[in-house]
């Protein structure tokens, strides 16, 4: 098997699924201040920007940029902890948390969208391959 050939037409694959527009709005969950509300989310309370920039990958300065930006919009807040005045909290606010709900279920129903293009065999391999290249373990009852 060529794996250059192979990886070509995957790049190419993967350029035209980046232009789609469904694709755009779950790319577009998987990264910045979308990706902050859905991570505070996800935490279910209080988060460190520290948790957030290694989580993303990001500087703390860029952190700081987006958390400076979503609280701007009313979307969280930041308090110092009162068990150590050093560290800074961020929480959602109740409109920060309707915004990553909504975020959230835009970007799964558009992801089963894609997965229900598919087919069921297809999508279920699609789903085991990423897990499998994300280094996540695999659950059995799925592989067939």
């Amino acid at each position: 098997m060529d794996y250059a050939e192979l990886a070509a037409e995957l790049m190419e694959n993967m350029q035209e699924l980046h232009r789609s527009r469904s694709r755009g709005r779950v790319d577009e969950a998987m990264r910045g201040e979308v990706f902050v509300l859905h991570y505070i989310a996800g935490q279910g309370g209080d988060v460190l920007p520290g948790e957030i920039s290694g989580e993303m990958n990001v500087s703390s300065a860029r952190t700081a940029s987006m958390l400076n930006n979503l609280e701007s919009k009313g979307l969280l807040t930041r308090q110092i902890d009162t068990s150590d005045r050093r560290k800074v909290l961020v929480r959602l606010t109740p409109k920060g948390k309707e915004l990553a709900q909504q975020h959230r279920r835009t970007a799964l129903e558009d992801v089963a969208n894609m997965l229900e293009m598919l087919g069921e065999h297809d999508a279920r391999e699609y789903v085991r391959i990423i897990g499998r290249l994300a280094g996540m373990p695999q659950n059995n009852s799925q592989e067939k």
